[in-house]
């Protein structure tokens, strides 16, 4: 029997039957093995995007799963291929896309937001999205790769360099993993944040880590490079205190990176940037390059992945996950296992 987890508004999530949709020419479909709760999935699930996403809406889209049956036209995956997918579906005809910039389109559908997600058990997507996972990659691991996806891009646009002073606003999952690549990279990294149990992790992860309620983060910042400040910052709590604090962490010339999507548009201090001729890049998604980057990271065992995987649990339990994560407290990352 196929399930999926439907959100129907008002922060209530149902599970019931579903009947597959069989791949058209182009399309594989997957049975889906485990899938994570993002951020995102979060907003959603607050009625933040309500006015985007057609409901009942299957979100999810941090996912792994097998090939279960190709569509026409569909070469190189055959059923029992071990994927991930990438979730973006640009237009291919829009500015972005002819600049060669298809993650960023104008009119880009993204998967589990704009059409079914992955909380269902046969999950029909177009066979481009897909990346295969190695043997040596769980598959509870494989859901990882999307976020991890997100921290290679953001490292790889920084320009991350051995030795370089690097400076993480928000340890939640993706700012765990930007510290994690960033750390692969060479970097000596900071993690400023708030959730004692996140800090914890990240000291018990082997990172400078501190909760600039308690310290002086700046000050930190300061000694840690003798006066110059960071050569590179990553903007990922999403606050206004992270948009604030962050021209005031760079050395001069240095880069802020904003990773995390605000709420609301923040205030910053441009003349701080004019001053110290600091730069400023967003950082949104992920190209196919930072899967594949992804994929070599995780299946090589480096990276302590199961640290950041806080629960896994049947995806009849995701309204419950959805109310944990909410709360904070002593979570990271929860996975849901599709039956």
């Amino acid at each position: 029997m196929a399930v999926a987890a439907y959100y129907e508004g008002e922060r209530r999530i149902r599970q019931g039957q579903c009947l597959p949709r069989p791949p058209s020419a182009g399309e594989v479909q997957l049975r889906v093995s485990h899938c994570g709760i993002c951020g995102t999935d979060l907003h959603i699930f607050h009625g933040a995007m309500d006015a985007r996403v057609q409901m009942p809406l299957v979100m999810g889209h941090e996912m792994s799963g097998t090939v279960h049956a190709a569509g026409a036209d569909v070469e190189g995956f055959t059923p029992g291929d071990r994927v991930v997918v990438m979730p973006l579906e640009p237009c291919h005809n829009c500015p972005a896309c002819a600049a060669g910039h298809s993650h960023i389109c104008h009119n880009l559908n993204f998967l589990g937001i704009d059409t079914p997600g992955a909380f269902q058990s046969y999950w029909t997507v177009p066979a481009f999205s897909l990346h295969r996972v190695p043997a040596s990659l769980s598959l509870r691991h494989g859901a990882l790769i999307e976020p991890l996806a997100v921290a290679c891009h953001d490292v790889r646009l920084a320009d991350v360099r051995a030795g370089d002073q690097v400076v993480v606003l928000g340890g939640g999952p993706i700012g765990m993993l930007v510290a994690l690549v960033a750390r692969q990279a060479g970097a000596d990294v900071l993690i400023s944040e708030i959730n004692p149990y996140r800090v914890d992790l990240a000291r018990r992860l082997s990172f400078a880590a501190l909760n600039p309620r308690d310290d002086d983060l700046l000050a930190t910042v300061l000694r840690r490079t003798g006066g110059a400040g960071a050569d590179i910052v990553f903007e990922v709590s999403g606050s206004q205190a992270g948009a604030s604090v962050m021209s005031e962490l760079l050395r001069t010339r240095g880069l802020a990176v904003v990773v995390a999507i605000f709420a609301q548009p923040p205030k910053l201090d441009l003349f701080r940037f004019f001053w110290r001729e600091l730069r400023l890049q967003g950082a949104r998604v992920y190209e196919s390059q930072d899967f594949a980057a992804a994929i070599e990271l995780a299946a090589d065992g480096g990276l302590p992945l199961d640290e950041l995987i806080t629960d896994v649990r049947p995806l009849s339990a995701l309204q419950a996950g959805f109310e944990d994560m909410e709360k904070g407290g002593r979570f990271m990352k929860i996975l849901l296992e599709v039956p």
